[in-house]
């Protein structure tokens, strides 16, 4: 790590987290997190991962409270007639946290990293930047190769590192000069100029971040002085770290019964965001006997969704197509599968693989650190095998759960998954779901590889009338839940236990912004000591 004086100072100082006092825990939040984390902004890209980034690094434009851009990095932007091309001024005065100016040089280097890397949030520029370039040390120009009609909201996702930093840390890779383009050095080190900077990690463990005195931005007048990541804990110790203040925020993967438990205690609420989210069943679509279409929709019919949302997952919506209702150009018409085994049987004979069905047992992956998710898988089991399916729940590492999603031949047949909004428009999801350069990313097990939608979605996107990119989003809604590579399930809400007598969360009462990644802003965060229980 960079910096080792200030380490030694925070590590000597604090000493072990989970002993220190009350007088200690006044400038901290801790926060509970699946683990691995991956803070580099050009590859990670899961729940854990955006949220860190959003802490250490600033990107161009920052969402308002419903979602929509607002100038940050970029004072402002203009947009040419023809959609092709976005000139971004840029604030001067931005310091990276070794001290260093932020210029246009780090834009252009951030997004051909991204572009020639392919990995993270890549799909969403890949084949659509045509270049990028810096016109002097505050102005870039991007050009595209088509209109793209929600580009500056795609920016949330696109966050600037340091240039010459990532350069001076180059390790061995396969991008010729540039090695691995700094993939290493960014797992374990940060290059952003965000209003934290990275002073301690241990990347199976925590990351521990510290305000940065010199950031450029706004920040409440009581915002923690410390910022800690750590990996998940199990209900038991989580319970008692924070019935005994030694935990501010807890994960959102817990079951209902230990969120009861952490809402029952003195001074702990649990809040529910919604955050564009959705939790589908992913179903591969290139593997026997997901193959199939009538299998796909024989396992829609015979899934009981009322159990879900009033037993599983209690307070939830059933979800109405493949994009979550919270964001704009959500169709409300499209069709809704029912728990129906009548139906489900008259499907399952239509299939190819009927009469042989236990030839091809069904693979489910479920989360070992979300506990619920086995009750789901439990349920799916018992529905399904009154078809005649050997269906098999296995219980996943996330690690594992990551990477088998990134092989077509790894991937379960189908996949549960909490998958959260990266801007707010429906194409968001749509394109982060079902496009070919995502399907090999864990937001897709579906593995699509359809040329109809892939086009649908083109001319959706290249529309820059915003009402009538809606109305093509509504078709491609259709268009999806009749092909059924998707059980969808409920619309996903955040619900996370936090220390409400002494955190002031404007998130808690429906005040955040509604993106994932931007929950535990700590810029809108408030700290007040006198109020610790």
């Amino acid at each position: 790590m960079k910096r080792m004086s200030l380490l030694v100072v925070v590590v000597v100082s604090l000493v072990a987290w989970g002993a220190v006092g009350f007088a200690q825990q006044e400038s901290i939040i801790r926060i509970a997190q699946s683990f691995p984390t991956n803070p580099d902004p050009g590859t990670g890209q899961d729940y854990s991962s955006t949220r860190i980034q959003a802490i250490l690094y600033d990107s161009l434009v920052y969402p308002d409270i419903s979602g929509s851009p607002t100038p940050h990095l970029a004072e402002r932007w203009e947009e040419s007639e023809d959609g092709l091309t976005y000139t971004f001024y840029l604030r001067s005065g931005v310091l990276f946290h070794d001290g260093t100016e932020l210029t246009a040089e780090d834009v252009v280097f951030s997004m051909q990293r991204m572009l020639t890397m392919q990995e993270g949030w890549a799909f969403l520029y890949v084949g659509r930047i045509k270049s990028v370039e810096a016109l002097d040390s505050y102005t870039v120009k991007v050009q595209l190769v088509q209109p793209f009609g929600p580009f500056v909201s795609t920016l949330f996702r696109f966050q600037i590192v340091n240039k010459d930093l990532v350069l001076a840390n180059l390790g061995s890779g396969a991008f010729g000069d540039l090695g691995d383009y700094g993939r290493a050095f960014l797992m374990a080190n940060d290059a952003g100029s965000g209003p934290y900077q990275l002073v301690d990690v241990s990347v199976s463990e925590y990351f521990l971040m510290q305000r940065f005195e010199n950031y450029w931005g706004p920040m409440r007048d009581n915002p923690p002085e410390y910022v800690k990541f750590v990996a998940w804990i199990e209900p038991v110790t989580l319970r008692t770290m924070m019935s005994r203040r030694e935990l501010e925020f807890s994960d959102q993967w817990q079951a209902t019964e230990t969120l009861d438990a952490l809402d029952a205690i003195d001074g702990v609420d649990v809040a529910k965001l919604d955050v564009g989210g959705i939790f589908p069943l992913m179903l591969h679509t290139q593997k026997a006997p997901t193959d199939c279409i009538h299998v796909r929709r024989a396992i829609s019919w015979a899934t009981d969704y009322k159990t879900v949302y009033t037993q599983i997952l209690p307070g939830y919506r059933q979800s109405v197509g493949p994009v979550s209702a919270s964001l704009l150009g959500h169709d409300p018409d499209v069709f809704q599968y029912t728990y129906n085994m009548e139906l489900a049987k008259e499907e399952i004979k239509k299939s190819k693989y009927y009469g042989e069905l236990d030839k091809y047992p069904v693979t489910i992956f479920w989360s070992a650190d979300v506990p619920f998710e086995e009750k789901l898988a439990l349920m799916l089991q018992a529905n399904w095998a009154e078809l005649g399916l050997d269906v098999r729940p296995v219980k996943t590492p996330w690690m594992s759960y990551s990477e088998a999603m990134g092989s077509m031949e790894a991937s379960p047949n189908v996949a549960i998954m909490f998958l959260a909004a990266l801007y707010s428009e429906a194409g968001a999801q749509l394109d982060s779901r079902y496009s070919s350069t995502s399907a090999a990313t864990v937001d897709q097990n579906e593995w699509l590889m359809d040329a109809t939608f892939e086009a649908m979605l083109a001319d959706a996107f290249a529309t820059l009338d915003v009402e009538e990119r809606y109305a093509k989003y509504a078709a491609i809604q259709h268009y999806i839940v009749g092909l059924a590579p998707t059980i969808f399930l409920v619309d996903d809400y955040t619900r996370i236990a936090y220390q409400s007598a002494y955190i002031d969360w404007p998130a808690a009462r429906g005040e955040g912004i509604p993106l994932m990644g931007y929950e535990f802003d700590p810029r809108t965060i408030e700290v007040y000591p006198d109020r610790i229980p």
